[in-house]
């Protein structure tokens, strides 16, 4: 990461705590997860996406799961003890958690929300999630992740 460029909140936050981790930079414009994991030079099993729900109680929920994979919305509610949950509109993202599509992190949002992490991630020593912002990933183990934004894990695709 250049010295010139701004530290996004979740960076700032793993620097705070002194929690192990390494930054990866690439093109912004990359299309999709599956490309992030190709130009990391990473298996798309081991780079995971964040994704923001509401559920019919209101409560929002935060999932992290593979990138080549698909949240399962039923087993998604149940890993949160709700009946049902829904993709938040893009447009609410930026407001509830201080992200963009493309560039939300699971670390240093807003506020805290109940968080579950896909179970492969345990496979892993490390796994890559968003830094905050497009074009940039964080390598973090995978428990020290859930430690922070006090995750748990869960089975969340088909």
């Amino acid at each position: 990461m250049k010295k010139t460029e701004e530290k996004t909140n979740a960076l700032r936050l793993l620097d705070a705590q002194g929690i192990p981790h390494a930054v990866h930079v690439y093109d912004p414009d990359a299309a999709d997860g599956g490309e992030v994991a190709a130009l990391l030079g990473e298996s798309p099993d081991q780079v995971f996406k964040t994704l923001v729900t509401v559920a019919p109680s209101r409560k929002n929920y935060v999932f992290v799961v593979p990138v080549n994979c698909t949240l399962h919305l039923k087993k998604a509610a149940a890993a949160v003890g709700e009946k049902s949950i829904a993709m938040i509109p893009q447009k609410d993202l930026l407001p509830l958690t201080g992200y963009i599509h493309g560039g939300c992190s699971p670390i240093g949002m807003k506020k805290p929300f109940p968080t579950r992490v896909h179970e492969t991630a345990q496979l892993f020593d490390s796994i890559f999630v968003s830094a905050g912002r497009r074009g940039c990933q964080v390598e973090i183990a995978p428990d020290a992740l859930c430690a922070l934004v006090g995750a748990q894990y869960a089975d969340l695709t088909d």
